[in-house]
């Protein structure tokens, strides 16, 4: 059946990463626990692969994960026309994008790409790197090495990464491929990247309590003094930066 082969490819692809993501892991873990310590924020810019709403606000998760996000919207309704062959690169909105955020030097931007061939997503990192924030990048090694960059510098995201976390997805990202379907089904990155973060929360939370510091986590609002509770570690949060 479909689902036993899902539940054993899932479960092959939590021992890959167990095996071989231990140490960027703790290093990605480190970077956020050791900049939270000094006052420095913790960012997260993600292309829409669970992560972004996985992590942010989440009962258990750390208040000191915050999300990066911007729209750009043009409004311009002239008739239809032939636009083919204009320019339309996104390259140098990043250094822009970075500027009228609240990252500063020393901060750090997890950034994650299944791909990590986007023009937006590179040019955002390489002007982070500029800027001198360490950069965490989630992807997936397999995926993004056989895929050519959109952006004109040439590179991908695990490329300009100071820390590189591999979700193991691989090429076209389905677990699965299954006779009689153009395409493969059940994508890893999703559930692969959560595996991951969570790990680096967990770690986080170790070394950050292994330095006397207490980090603030959300407790569920379900409880009766969740509300209350939550409030509290918003202020501590907003105090202290952890």
């Amino acid at each position: 059946m479909l689902m036993d082969r899902y539940f054993e490819a899932v479960e092959a692809l939590q021992t890959r990463i167990r095996s071989t993501q231990q140490t960027p892991i703790v290093q990605a873990a480190t970077a956020i626990a050791e900049a939270s310590a000094v006052g420095q924020a913790v960012h997260l810019y993600d292309t829409g692969h669970i992560v972004d709403h996985e992590l942010i606000r989440r009962a258990g998760g750390l208040l000191l994960m915050k999300p990066l996000r911007a729209t750009l919207h043009v409004d311009n309704p002239v008739r239809k026309r032939d636009l083919y062959g204009k320019e339309k690169s996104m390259e140098g909105l990043g250094e822009y994008f970075l500027r009228a955020s609240n990252v500063m030097p020393g901060d750090v931007l997890i950034m994650g790409s299944v791909s990590g061939k986007s023009v937006e997503a590179v040019d955002i990192a390489l002007a982070a790197k500029e800027m001198g924030v360490t950069l965490i990048v989630l992807t997936s090694l397999t995926y993004s090495s056989q895929v050519k960059s959109m952006h004109s510098s040439h590179k991908r995201l695990f490329e300009v990464g100071d820390i590189v976390l591999d979700n193991g997805a691989p090429l076209g990202d389905a677990l699965l491929q299954v006779e009689g379907l153009g395409t493969g089904i059940c994508p890893a990155s999703g559930l692969s990247a959560a595996y991951i973060m969570w790990a680096v929360t967990a770690e986080a939370i170790d070394q950050l309590l292994a330095k006397g510091l207490t980090p603030s986590v959300y407790k569920s609002y379900n409880y009766a003094d969740g509300w209350e509770y939550n409030d509290v570690q918003e202020k501590a949060y907003a105090e202290r930066g952890y």
